[in-house]
């Protein structure tokens, strides 16, 4: 068992380290926050493997807080980043970081506490997760989005529990308009992308007739970048029993892969075809814009080769 005695934890979005205090764009609202006495807590820092996460325990103060940063077309990667970046100045050691389906997807997100939607809300595919410690404490940080917000939650054990507040600056998302241009710029910075202007109805695999933008930018990123290979993974939404969703959203990903090498003269080898149902949304199943938006195909890289 590991100790942390109390320390004053700075952590500050975009500020000075000086200021010591918890800073998050003024776009950011705490939604939830919940302090605990001192008692023990096991602080994942390893993905999920073996039917478990490798945690190490920690003894302290506890905080925990939710945000959300209000926001389209953030990244998981802009979220997690500047924290970060501000963590390591204030001399903490990353003990690990992990990015979704490597930090162990589905089990490792519901293996680690977690506070349930509408303050904190997870998508299973896009998400990130790191942990970190100095010689008083130890903060994880939990990020992921959906298409007009960002999700962060903190949670602390041991230092003198801080009061939150915000700064002048905004956190600002790409705007679509961008990266739909960008999508290979897209791709390199985050390893995804969404295939927006993709057409599928309800219970169909079949792609509409196009022709779509994406398909040709992901062609031409494709053509100048012969050593990476994509996985094309398709979404749906919850409409449906899960296993029919995993078959239908791997049948939309081919049918984007087809596509791709019918029309595009892509290379079939460098190209896969996955799909996971609606196991990752990113916009709630209860409205028609929601269950349109999770309806989509993302392109991942995935190796070289």
């Amino acid at each position: 068992m590991t100790r942390f005695p109390a320390l004053f934890l700075a952590l500050v979005w975009g500020a000075d380290l000086a200021a010591q205090t918890l800073n998050m764009p003024s776009n950011a609202r705490l939604r939830r926050e919940v302090q605990s006495p001192i008692d023990s807590f096991a602080m994942p820092i390893g993905p999920w493997a073996d039917g478990a996460v490798q945690t190490i325990t920690a003894e302290g103060n506890q905080s925990r807080q939710a945000w959300q940063i209000s926001a389209a077309g953030l990244t998981t990667l802009q979220l997690i980043r500047p924290l970060r970046d501000q963590l390591r100045n204030a001399g903490f050691d990353v003990l690990f970081e992990c990015q979704d389906q490597a930090c162990g997807g589905f089990d490792f997100r519901f293996a680690i506490p977690i506070f349930p939607p509408p303050e904190m809300r997870v998508n299973l595919g896009d998400y990130r997760y790191l942990a970190a410690q100095n010689d008083g404490a130890i903060v994880s940080i939990l990020v992921s989005r959906t298409t007009d917000a960002g999700f962060v939650q903190v949670t602390q054990i041991g230092g003198e529990q801080v009061q939150p507040s915000t700064t002048d600056a905004p956190l600002r998302g790409q705007d679509p308009a961008t990266a739909a241009t960008d999508l290979g710029g897209t791709l390199m910075q985050t390893g995804r992308v969404v295939l927006s202007d993709l057409a599928f109805e309800t219970g169909s695999s079949q792609l509409g007739e196009g022709p779509f933008q994406s398909l040709q930018d992901l062609a031409d990123f494709l053509a100048a970048s012969p050593d990476l290979r994509i996985a094309l993974v398709g979404h749906t939404d919850a409409s449906g029993s899960l296993d029919g969703n995993i078959t239908l959203s791997k049948r939309r990903a081919g049918s984007v892969r087809e596509r791709l090498v019918a029309n595009y003269n892509v290379d079939r080898t460098k190209l896969d075809a996955q799909g996971i149902g609606y196991l990752a949304p990113i916009a709630p199943n209860l409205t028609p814009e929601g269950r349109t938006a999770n309806r989509r195909v993302e392109a991942i890289i995935t190796t070289t080769r």
